[in-house]
């Protein structure tokens, strides 16, 4: 038991040992940060020194308001640029499916579309034959439909099965066998 008290003692004081040297790591980036930060600030950003006159404050507006428009014109530019590069980004990666065969099926939604505006649609001006779907449909006349009925109400089980059900039933069939 002692031994296992002295291994977890030893593996607690490293891990704390770790987690300290970890803080002392994330404070060090963190003031490491903060000085490039001044530094950049420094580098692009001069101190703001006001004028006393008027027309030199007017001045510094002009100027100011001119890095605004050029740097809003560069965020345009590097936003346009990102929007083609996802763009392209999303072509490839859909080339990529295409040719593994392994393809993002789309959800599809019902179309109510006629053969003729469905073949318009695919052909575009070369179609120019009209599409009857119904007539090329066989005829059926009412006298083959009127046989059929006749048919279906001869062979009705239901009937069979009513006339045999219960002890009548059972009697004529006693006495149909006899």
């Amino acid at each position: 038991q002692k031994k296992r008290r002295a291994a977890t003692a030893r593996r607690q004081h490293l891990k704390s040992a770790m987690l300290q040297l970890a803080v002392t790591e994330i404070e060090k980036e963190a003031a490491a940060k903060e000085v490039e930060k001044q530094n950049y600030l420094a580098e692009h950003c001069p101190p703001l020194s006001l004028p006393g006159s008027m027309q030199e404050l007017q001045d510094l507006c002009k100027k100011l308001h001119a890095k605004i428009e050029s740097v809003d014109e560069e965020r345009y530019d590097t936003e346009v640029k990102l929007q083609k590069t996802t763009k392209e980004l999303e072509d490839l990666s859909q080339k990529l499916f295409d040719l593994r065969g392994k393809f993002k099926r789309p959800p599809l939604r019902r179309v109510r579309m006629s053969a003729d505006a469905m073949l318009r649609a695919l052909l575009g001006s070369k179609h120019k034959v009209c599409m009857d779907l119904r007539a090329n449909l066989k005829q059926v006349k009412k006298e083959d439909t009127e046989k059929e009925k006749d048919l279906r109400d001869v062979g009705d089980w239901r009937k069979n099965i009513e006339e045999k059900s219960g002890m009548e039933g059972r009697k004529k069939m006693f006495e149909a066998g006899e």
